[in-house]
């Protein structure tokens, strides 16, 4: 299997950076729909238009995205077993595990706004949109910079 990576490995790292930058358009894009969807009447057609745009982007686009993303993170972790020894692998697997608790706090609001029980303001949807950003800069770093 690590001959298979390693003969696929700019193929894997292809496919790992295409489902990153999905998920993260993703993770962008949903809590600044529910800024919009606070906004609406719930009942009315606009509430129904958000509730099928945010399930088709959670279902069709940040779903499967993350999944591609820690699968073929994964693959190119088992090729270069000797950087889990380092501890800018820790602090990037570390942004990466929070990013994904948010991916699922995302589909949790999804849920209520699906439901009409969104209790939450605007605000609250505008700040945690931000995350996703601190985060995917932490990662950039620890990537390309190393910085221990």
């Amino acid at each position: 299997m690590i001959e298979f990576i390693g003969e696929w490995y700019l193929w894997i790292k292809s496919v790992h950076l295409i489902a990153v930058f999905a998920w993260m358009a993703g993770l962008l894009y949903l809590p600044r729909l529910f800024v919009y969807h606070c906004a609406a009447e719930a009942g009315s057609a606009m509430s129904e238009t958000f509730k099928v745009m945010e399930r088709r982007l959670l279902r069709a686009i940040m779903n499967p995205a993350m999944i591609v993303a820690w699968i073929f993170g994964l693959a190119m972790l088992a090729w270069h077993v000797e950087a889990g020894m380092q501890g800018w692998l820790h602090a990037k697997l570390t942004a990466v595990v929070l990013m994904t608790i948010i991916h699922h706090m995302l589909g949790r609001r999804r849920k209520e706004f699906a439901e009409d029980r969104n209790t939450r303001p605007a605000r609250y949807y505008r700040l945690l949109n931000e995350a996703p950003t601190v985060l995917l800069v932490v990662i950039v770093i620890m990537v390309i910079v190393k910085p221990f």
